[in-house]
């Protein structure tokens, strides 16, 4: 189903409209909450708002839609009049620069200024692993790509970081194989936190038990398996689906996120992990930056355990999570109080978003 003018302000409406099997799936999973915005704007400031919103009527009076995930709590406030408002920027940043090396990239020659790990490096097409210097766990490395500029990438390159990530896990489970949980994020340029400009990627495997998000996540898919008997991630797809917010290529579904972490937030669905799925993951990445206007974005990955663990893994899919974060000339971090301990707040539009995916994905 197309988005065709369809727009978050209308979400409550649209869930309406859905036949009752449908409405009833949507309702099991999300919760939606309308409310109003008013104001009164003092005389001085109209004009100013005409010129920065485009009429005074749509700041006095926003509505503003709140989606709840009845499942694992995650809460979105959507008010695309956000994305209008002024943001103080810095110098200017030249995309182009970006892609030519510093004297001061300790990537660009990996073998002479990074570590490697205690079973040594894994070395891709496109791609070298090095032992991270500052650990975020026991086993903690990186994936350094041959481009400097992480925005060169294309589909072969990117299954290349994904391979070369899988081996690095391989080999620490084989080292310890108490670490069978793996994860694999991709942090693209400042605003996602990365500290080098110079493209890497982030592998870590845990030990125990998976990191708190990701196993949050297992245990409210697992809860509502018994509460309803149906699939929570089967359900979460075809929710979206129903509303044009989610497409089926190749196995592999994409979907636009009604209650994203931040703007624009992709989620990629798969049996398991493949070259459909990374090829599904690179046509995201591709439209976020060729069609999306996005150069900074965090890639996540999450998959079931690599080894043997005590809890139930059964149904859990192979999971890639994409979020933009910003413009890299903003000195206003995307990321505020309302995000650390409340709910997200979101500027961007899922309908918007899923017919560029749509556009991108499906050849």
């Amino acid at each position: 189903m197309a988005t065709d003018n369809r727009t978050i302000g209308q979400l409550d409406q649209l869930v309406l409209s859905l036949p009752s099997e449908q409405q009833a799936r949507f309702q099991r999973i999300f919760q939606v909450v309308t409310s109003t915005g008013a104001l009164r704007a003092p005389a001085p400031m109209r004009p100013w708002l005409r010129d920065q919103f485009g009429s005074l009527e749509a700041v006095e009076s926003q509505k503003i839609v709140r989606v709840i995930n009845r499942v694992t709590l995650e809460d979105a406030l959507f008010n695309p009049l956000r994305s209008q408002r002024p943001l103080q920027t810095g110098d200017g940043t030249n995309l182009e620069a970006l892609a030519q090396p510093t004297p001061d990239d300790q990537l660009e020659a990996p073998l002479e200024h990074t570590p490697e790990d205690v079973f040594g490096r894994v070395k891709g097409a496109y791609s070298i692993s090095a032992s991270n210097v500052a650990k975020i766990d026991g086993f903690s490395g990186l994936i350094i790509f041959d481009h400097h500029s992480p925005l060169q990438f294309t589909r072969e390159m990117v299954s290349d970081y994904f391979r070369v990530g899988e081996e690095w896990a391989r080999k620490a489970h084989a080292q310890d194989p108490s670490g069978v949980y793996y994860f694999f994020v991709w942090n693209c340029l400042w605003p996602a936190g990365a500290s080098q400009v110079h493209g890497h990627a982030q592998t870590m495997l845990a030990r125990q038990r998976h990191y708190g998000k990701v196993e949050h996540l297992r245990i409210s898919a697992q809860r509502y398996r018994e509460a309803t008997q149906a699939d929570y991630f089967d359900d979460l797809y075809q929710a979206h689906a129903d509303l044009g917010l989610g497409f089926d290529a190749r196995g592999v579904r994409t979907l636009a996120y009604l209650t994203p972490t931040k703007e624009k937030e992709v989620l990629i669905l798969a049996d398991s992990f493949s070259e459909a799925m990374v090829g599904a993951i690179y046509g995201a990445l591709a439209c976020f930056r060729d069609r999306l206007g996005v150069v900074s974005f965090n890639l996540a990955l999450y998959q079931k355990p690599i080894g043997p663990v005590a809890e139930d893994w059964s149904g859990f899919p192979a999971l890639g999570r994409i979020v933009d974060r910003g413009d890299l000339n903003n000195r206003t971090s995307d990321i505020g109080g309302m995000e650390l301990y409340a709910a997200s707040v979101v500027a961007s539009d899922p309908f918007f978003v899923a017919e560029k995916l749509r556009s991108c994905i499906i050849t």
